[in-house]
């Protein structure tokens, strides 16, 4: 099976009746992008993965302060022809950007979606978000894509993050 047609499955799946008019318009880029809608190649946009860092007692998200954006954000980013699912690109993205090995998905599948616009060429990503479970003991390691990796207690994160990660740490509690 293709990422695109994991894609696709994954999103027909994903049930949040808050979401469902932008769950389509996902299906629809898809339907419409069948060879690119999910590389950094198809300038209208593509689908991106990333995944909101837990530690082990449920009280921290590990936010990464974007090296282009210069915000903080989950962990995230593009999707590679040798991730087999979005899954798993979610999954290797929080991976390289926190440096913490071991992590674990939620189970469940995404946990929210998120449209943005993002500096050209491309003009937007389709976010298909998850979230991760840090192993005990695990140490964060800054990557070359961040400025600084840094924990935050769920309380701290309205003040400096955007309404993205906010509604993204929602979702993710009431997931717990």
């Amino acid at each position: 099976m293709s990422l695109h047609d994991d894609a696709v499955l994954v999103l027909k799946g994903y049930e949040d009746e808050t979401q469902e008019e932008l769950r389509q318009y996902y299906l629809d880029h898809l339907a419409a992008h069948p060879d690119d809608g999910m590389w950094k190649a198809c300038t209208v946009g593509h689908v991106t993965a990333s995944a909101l860092v837990i530690d082990p007692a449920r009280e921290r998200v590990l936010l990464t302060l974007h090296k282009k954006l210069r915000m903080w954000l989950q962990m995230g980013g593009h999707c590679e022809p040798g991730d087999p699912t979005l899954a798993a690109a979610a999954l290797r993205e929080a991976t390289e950007e926190s440096g913490v090995p071991g992590l674990t998905l939620l189970p469940g599948g995404p946990v929210r979606l998120d449209r943005h616009p993002i500096p050209g060429p491309c003009t937007q990503h389709l976010d298909v978000q998850y979230a991760a479970l840090t192993p005990q003991d695990a140490v964060e390691a800054i990557s070359d894509e961040s400025l600084d990796l840094r924990w935050f207690a769920y309380d701290e994160v309205a003040g400096v993050a955007d309404e993205s990660v906010v509604r993204l740490l929602e979702a993710t509690r009431a997931r717990l």
